[in-house]
């Protein structure tokens, strides 16, 4: 009898450490990417894209180096949108060309050219859903969809007109089926998919920022901090220097201009 004791006791014992074994490599680390860069994004499964001028760099979420791109006939990538990790949007604002890659970073399209799409002054372009894109034209502070094919689906008209606003815009993302428009001076506009405004976020004086479900993840002098813009509760919840930071997969991204810490994000 105390055999069978024993040797459940021992069973128990051995399951219990693998399954502290388990719990500790799930948990997520602090990771340090060395690489210099301009700037950088992530995607919604934690990969990160670091950019340096004209070069393209993903890294796993285990910051392991995955693949790197670059196009030396375009100049510098202005944007990377990595809203949908299978197809990402590069933005080049010298040659108002935009460029999409798969998740193994190889262009299998030609180049889109705006320009020969009539928009010759295009500041902004963010990825939208159903491999669609949007961009700001600063020639009539215009909104306009495109989809995979490149043909106009939908369109705001001039904005300062409609909105009797003034418009100085420097980030956007789509998130769940509405477009964020920034403008620094004045707070994020909301529009849906159609291009339809429908309010008025009053953040001011953002970069950037990343959504996730009803929350907006931005950073503010050297705090990182959310807001849930349906209940209007703003928290700020880590000190954080840095040049650039992101949330994604429970996670922060601080960039230090040859570094990229990755860290579980945690109340204070």
């Amino acid at each position: 009898m105390n055999k069978r004791i024993n040797i459940k006791a021992l069973l128990f014992s051995v399951a219990l450490c693998f399954s502290f074994s388990f719990m500790k490599q799930d948990a997520p680390k602090k990771l340090v990417v060395k690489t210099k860069l301009d700037y950088f994004a992530t995607d919604n499964l934690g990969n990160l894209y670091a950019v340096k001028e004209n070069e393209l760099i993903k890294y796993l979420i285990s910051g392991k180096l995955f693949a790197r791109y670059s196009n030396l006939k375009l100049g510098n990538i202005s944007t990377v949108d990595a809203t949908n990790p299978l197809k990402l949007l590069l933005y080049y604002r010298d040659f108002q060309q935009i460029i999409f890659l798969d998740n193994q970073l190889t262009n299998n399209s030609e180049p889109i050219s705006l320009e020969k799409l009539g928009y010759e002054q295009t500041d902004l372009v963010c990825a939208s859903a159903n491999n669609s894109f949007w961009i700001y034209n600063k020639q009539n502070n215009e909104l306009v969809r495109f989809n995979e094919a490149s043909k106009k689906i939908s369109a705001t008209g001039n904005l300062k007109q409609i909105l009797q606003a003034e418009l100085k815009p420097n980030f956007m993302i789509e998130h769940n089926g509405f477009l964020f428009l920034n403008s620094p001076e004045t707070g994020i506009f909301v529009f849906d998919i159609f291009g339809t405004f429908n309010k008025i976020i009053s953040l001011k004086n953002l970069k950037r920022f990343d959504v996730s479900d009803e929350i907006i993840y931005f950073q503010k002098d050297s705090l990182f901090c959310s807001y849930n813009y349906r209940l209007f509760e703003e928290v700020c919840k880590n000190n954080c220097k840095a040049d650039q930071i992101n949330y994604a997969k429970n996670r922060l991204y601080k960039s230090y201009g040859d570094s990229i810490i990755i860290e579980p994000l945690t109340p204070n």
